[in-house]
């Protein structure tokens, strides 16, 4: 059996930056490590081209009546910019206490190397175990998996054979508290880009006799949120499905200290929409943001400057049962019809992704057909937590979003577990990432002893 601390340095020093084509080597790298590793356990790897970067796709075969479950991770990393606030270089892992820093350290290589080490650990117990298990490994989850639609309808029929999908890209609320996570938020981005003049102008010499298209992007963007917090899109709240009784039994288990969390987020109140508490918005409700805005002089000085364009960077999070494309056309039709004139637009369409809900064995709403692998693993799953972490899962919908689970879904019809192991202070996406090193140790031998009961029932 490995050190799987050791094979996190290894696999954190690869620099496998999907979106940056400098990163190329490091890309390399990264797949090369994970699919070597897969093989020294036997897997048979095959390593699938794509436009851009390849997926692994390795499998455990047996006889067809086995359990079989695939396990999906992602080792593309974000890119590790502002490189001056990191405490240490991001692609030099080093351990401090009991954290482990570097970029991809939580997101996706510690979780997703947690799986493969509770894999390797139940092979090495019992070589002939009745389960049949295949990776799925992308390299272009951190950029919106552009190739991954195709992937899976090439290899539908393969993954259709499979019972279920198990992940670990979601998070804990604390080291000590295990979330299995229920539902993703989807998404639809897109850019905006505003036009006035021709070119840069003077500011005191054509200054007061156009618009300018800061100014009229900032009306826009204004316009797109009523004050007390709603998104001001008519239509965009059509669809929602509300929270089910369940769902909100289980976020009250959840010991939620509004005061810290505002204390961790640096912020002195919070801005949600009226009759939901900061927990609920986060998990129950869609929302519109702004994840970029630029436009005329950002240099040292000034320059006193009209600009031609000013852009902004708009993201929506989606709940069932809002569709992408439906958000997408009225987010833009709302846009349009607010637009001042003097200035032209121009919408650069950035990729989506579709909410996702699965529900637990015995809820109310449970579906008629839910697969049997998946419900033993539930089961198997809340038995393994209570059994390793001292105490029983919370069953949540989380904020963030991984678009491919709904696409699995959609192509394949198989559903997923997902145990999250990050925490919040892991710092995902932003300089000194780190993953804990007690969670990994717990996540191995949660995972293990799931799988073993999933292929002992």
């Amino acid at each position: 059996m490995f050190d799987p601390v050791e094979k996190l340095k290894e696999f954190i020093r690869h620099p496998s930056v999907s979106t940056d084509s400098r990163c190329g080597e490091g890309m390399r790298g990264a797949r090369e490590f994970v699919s070597g590793l897969l093989a020294s356990m036997g897997f048979a790897v095959e390593v699938v081209p794509t436009g851009l970067h390849p997926i692994v796709f390795a499998q455990r075969g047996g006889d067809p009546s086995w359990p079989h479950i695939v396990i999906y991770g992602h080792y593309d990393v974000q890119p590790a910019d502002p490189l001056n606030l990191w405490t240490t270089p991001p692609f030099d892992p080093q351990i401090r206490g009991n954290r482990i820093y570097g970029r991809g350290a939580a997101d996706n290589k510690g979780p997703l190397l947690t799986n493969i080490a509770a894999v390797a650990r139940l092979l090495e117990k019992d070589p002939g175990i009745h389960l049949r298990i295949s990776f799925l490994i992308e390299g272009e989850e951190e950029m919106g998996s552009p190739s991954f639609a195709g992937f899976l309808e090439k290899y539908q029929d393969r993954l259709k054979q499979a019972d279920m999908v198990f992940l670990s890209d979601t998070a804990l609320p604390n080291e000590r508290q295990v979330v299995i996570t229920c539902g993703l938020r989807g998404l639809a981005l897109f850019d905006l880009h505003v036009t006035g003049p021709r070119g840069d102008l003077h500011s005191g010499l054509h200054g007061g006799v156009l618009r300018n298209p800061i100014q009229a992007l900032a009306e826009i963007c204004a316009s797109l949120h009523t004050p007390d917090g709603r998104v001001n899109v008519p239509g965009f709240y059509d669809g929602v499905l509300e929270a089910l009784p369940w769902e909100r039994a289980e976020l009250k288990k959840l010991e939620s200290d509004e005061k810290r969390y505002a204390e961790f987020l640096g912020i002195d109140t919070f801005h949600t929409p009226p009759g939901f508490t900061p927990f609920e918005a986060i998990r129950f409700l869609p929302t519109l943001e702004f994840n970029g805005i630029s436009g005329g002089y950002e240099g040292e000085g000034t320059k006193t400057v009209i600009p031609s364009t000013a852009f902004a960077k708009i993201s929506c999070r989606l709940v069932p049962d809002q569709k992408p494309a439906r958000i997408k056309e009225l987010v833009i039709r709302t846009i349009r019809e607010r637009t001042p004139s003097g200035v032209s637009l121009r919408f650069v369409d950035q990729h989506q992704g579709d909410p996702y809900v699965v529900v637990p064995p015995g809820r109310p709403n449970t579906p008629a057909g839910q697969s049997p692998v998946l419900a033993r693993a539930f089961r198997a799953a809340e038995t393994a937590v209570t059994e390793v972490w001292g105490s029983p899962p919370i069953y949540l919908r989380e904020g963030g979003s991984v678009p491919i689970i709904a696409d699995i879904k959609r192509v394949t019809g198989l559903d997923s577990l997902m145990i999250g192991l990050f925490l919040p202070e892991d710092n995902l996406h932003a300089p000194n990432e780190s993953f804990n090193l007690d969670v990994m140790s717990r996540g191995i031998s949660t995972a293990q002893r799931m799988l073993a009961a999933v292929a002992t029932a």
